[in-house]
């Protein structure tokens, strides 16, 4: 079953690592790993583009079917193995709405951590770096993570981001937050955040899929200290 799909994907990035999860959730071990290689443009090789014209990961094909772009991927693989491993998607009407609420609500979060500082820092020559503007987006990063704060502390300690099990809300944030910690995000100021983000790390399928060179390099830029 898992055998025959591969999975393309760039360690560190935040969309190939969702489908990762779910792989693992859904006991897809054995799947083909294709690890690529950003700096070396690996991205646009023949393969990939052959797969995917957009030239990008993560990219994913099981037997004749391929499919691109992250959330995709997830929707495809809880679809085929909806009743295999961890239910990613309630099914209960309320829950499932809730769920895809925050899925599609980590779109917010992805874009006051990753878009406003990551890339503009990424962007910008260090010279160019206007700071009242990186403050600026700093303190928008600031607002949309105790918008977050709030979830979690209503929903109580021990819990995910929606009830008590693990879903494909916290395939979409978790990783969004993993990212920013590995950036010098301190989570002290968002207690609730700061224990979830302790208890996943634990989480057999988050330790699996733990991107290799985080664990081989240190933390690069710092991209979130004042946020």
């Amino acid at each position: 079953m898992a055998s025959n799909m591969v999975l393309y994907w760039g360690s560190g990035s935040v969309p190939c690592w969702r489908p990762m999860l779910v792989l693992e959730e859904k006991k897809l071990q054995g799947y083909g790993s294709k690890l690529i290689s950003f700096s070396k443009k690996e991205h646009k090789t023949e393969e990939v583009l052959k797969l995917n014209p957009r030239g990008q990961v993560p990219t994913f094909k099981d037997g004749d079917v391929v499919v691109n772009e992250s959330a995709a991927i997830c929707d495809y693989l809880e679809y085929k193995f909806a009743d295999q491993g961890t239910s990613l998607l309630p099914k209960d009407a309320a829950q499932r709405g809730m769920v895809l609420q925050r899925m599609h609500e980590a779109q917010n979060l992805n874009k006051g951590l990753i878009e406003n500082v990551v890339h503009y820092i990424f962007r910008t020559k260090p010279e160019d770096v206007n700071q009242e503007h990186l403050n600026e987006k700093k303190k928008e990063a600031r607002e949309e993570l105790k918008r977050w704060e709030e979830y979690m502390q209503k929903q109580g300690s021990g819990t995910y981001v929606v009830g008590k099990e693990f879903s494909m809300a916290d395939v979409f944030v978790f990783p969004l937050l993993a990212f920013a910690v590995r950036g010098k995000l301190n989570l002290d100021p968002f207690p609730g955040l700061k224990e979830y983000y302790q208890r996943l790390e634990k989480r057999p399928s988050v330790k699996a899929t733990w991107p290799p060179h985080w664990s081989e390099e240190p933390a690069g830029k710092d991209f979130f200290t004042g946020v």
